[in-house]
C-alpha cells in the first residue's frame, strides 16, 4: 500500500498528538517538527510522549515517519553566530529525532545571502561535516530537500545537491527529500517528462539517495522559483502528474508527505484536505467516504460540465489570470478552489447541510477529473 501522509502538529502530547491527528486523515506515515519551526524553544525529550505515540502508531498501522528541521537553520550563512546556531541546533534536533525513533530529518540546505552559490555550497558542506561528526552516536540521516530557487537558497538544482554531497566526508548519512512543488518551480518538467527528470536525478545524485517525497501542487508555472504550494489538483501540476509521482516504481516504498495548504472561506474554519487527498492518491475514496460521496462528485461533474467548466483548464486559466492581470486580482482575487466552492454553493449543487470542509473534499476529488471517476 502507498505510504502516504501529511505534516501534522506536534503540540500538547507530542508524538501521541501527532499520531492521533494523522490517524484521522487515514495516514500510513506523517511528518512532524519537534517544536515550532521558527524558533529554538523545545520541550524536554521526556515530555514528548514517545512511548505512547509509538504504541498509537503501531495500533494505527503507521510505520516510518519523518522529522523536518526548523526553518531558522541556515548552514549557508557567512555570519559566524548564525552558522554556529545552525550547527548546534541541528545536532540537537538530530538527537531528538533519534530519540523518537525516526530515520530521516528533512533539511532546507541553506541560503548564501550576500555571498554566492559557490560559497553557499562550500559553507553548507562545512556545516554538515560538523553536524554529522557531532552526531555519530545516532543513525539519523539528513535528507537535503530539493528547493524551488527563490532568493539565494541552495538546492535549486540537482547539481547543487550533488556538489554538497561530494564535499561531505561522511556522506553515507546524507539522503534527499524530493519536493514536487519545488522541483517544478525550479524548472524540472515532472508533468510532461517525469521519467526524464528521475533519470537526470539518478545520473547526477542517485535515486538511491531519495528517502522522502514531499507531494505538493504548485500555484505557479514551471520555472517560477516561487515555492507556493497548492492542494492536490488545484495547481499547475495537477492530480495526474502527482499521481504519477506517487505511483512511480522508482520511488516505491518511500514515505510521501503532503504539505498542501489549508483552505476555507470562514475565519477559523480552514481545514487541510489531507483526508481526501490521501484517499484520492491511494485510490480508496469509495472505501474511505462511501458511495454517496462519489455520487456527489458525479453531481459536481455534471453541473460544471453544463457550465462549460473543465477541471484542468479552469484551474490553469484562473492561475494565469491571477498571475498576469493586476486588475483581475483586485476585482476577483479568489483562487480556483474558492471560485468552484462559490459556484457549487450558489447553485445548490450539494446538500446545504454539508460543512465547508465536506464540500471542499468533494471538490478536491472532482479536480482529479472525470476519467478518474470512471475507473472507480
Amino acid at each position: 500500500m502507498l505510504k502516504i501522509g501529511s505534516h501534522v502538529s506536534f503540540s500538547d502530547k507530542g508524538l501521541l498528538t501527532a499520531t492521533n491527528e494523522a490517524n484521522t486523515y487515514g495516514s500510513s506515515t506523517f511528518m512532524i517538527y519537534t517544536g515550532a519551526p521558527q524558533n529554538t524553544r523545545r520541550k524536554p525529550i521526556e515530555s514528548l510522549y514517545i512511548p505512547e505515540g509509538q504504541e498509537a502508531m503501531a495500533a494505527a498501522g503507521i510505520g516510518e515517519i519523518v522529522v523536518h528541521a526548523p526553518y531558522i537553520i541556515n548552514l549557508g550563512s557567512y555570519k559566524e553566530d548564525t552558522f554556529e546556531l545552525a550547527v548546534n541546533f541541528l545536532q540537537e534536533e538530530i538527537r531528538r529525532t533519534n530519540a523518537i525513533g525516526v530515520k530521516n530529518i528533512v533539511l532546507h540546505p541553506g541560503a548564501y545571502t550576500e555571498k554566492d552559490p559557490e560559497y553557499g555550497i562550500a559553507r553548507i558542506a562545512e556545516g554538515l561535516n560538523e553536524v554529522l561528526e557531532g552526531t555519530k552516536e545516532t543513525d539519523v540521516n539528513i535528507a537535503l530537500e530539493t528547493m524551488a530557487g527563490k532568493g539565494s537558497e541552495i538546492g535549486r538544482s540537482f547539481e547543487e545537491l550533488a556538489a554538497i554531497i561530494e564535499k561531505v566526508r561522511d556522506n553515507h548519512r546524507l539522503t534527499v527529500c524530493m519536493d514536487t512543488c519545488h522541483i517544478h518551480d525550479a524548472g524540472y518538467d515532472i508533468v510532461g517528462d517525469l521519467d526524464g527528470v528521475l533519470r537526470q536525478f539518478d545520473e547526477i545524485v542517485g535515486l538511491d539517495r531519495i528517502a522522502v517525497v514531499h507531494l505538493n501542487d504548485s500555484k505557479n508555472p514551471a520555472g517560477a522559483a516561487k515555492d507556493r504550494h497548492a492542494p492536490v489538483g488545484s495547481g499547475w501540476l495537477g492530480y495526474e502528474a502527482l499521481n504519477n509521482v506517487a505511483s512511480h516504481e522508482l520511488l516505491s516504498g518511500r514515505p510521501f508527505i503532503l504539505e498542501t495548504p489549508w483552505i476555507g472561506k470562514k475565519a477559523g474554519a480552514e481545514r487541510p484536505m489531507y483526508e481526501a487527498e490521501i484517499a484520492l492518491l491511494r485510490g480508496d475514496v469509495d472505501a474511505r467516504f462511501g458511495g454517496e460521496f462519489l455520487e456527489d462528485v458525479e453531481r459536481l461533474h455534471h453541473f460544471f460540465q453544463k457550465q462549460d467548466i473543465h477541471p484542468r483548464s479552469f484551474i490553469l486559466n484562473t492561475w494565469e489570470l491571477l498571475k498576469s492581470d493586476a486588475k483581475a486580482k483586485k476585482a476577483d482575487p479568489r483562487e480556483p478552489l474558492e471560485r468552484l466552492y462559490d459556484l457549487a454553493i450558489e447553485n445548490r449543487v450539494l446538500s446545504p447541510e454539508y460543512s465547508e470542509e465536506a464540500v471542499n473534499q468533494r471538490l478536491t476529488v472532482y479536480l482529479a477529473g472525470k476519467e478518474w471517476l470512471v475507473k472507480v
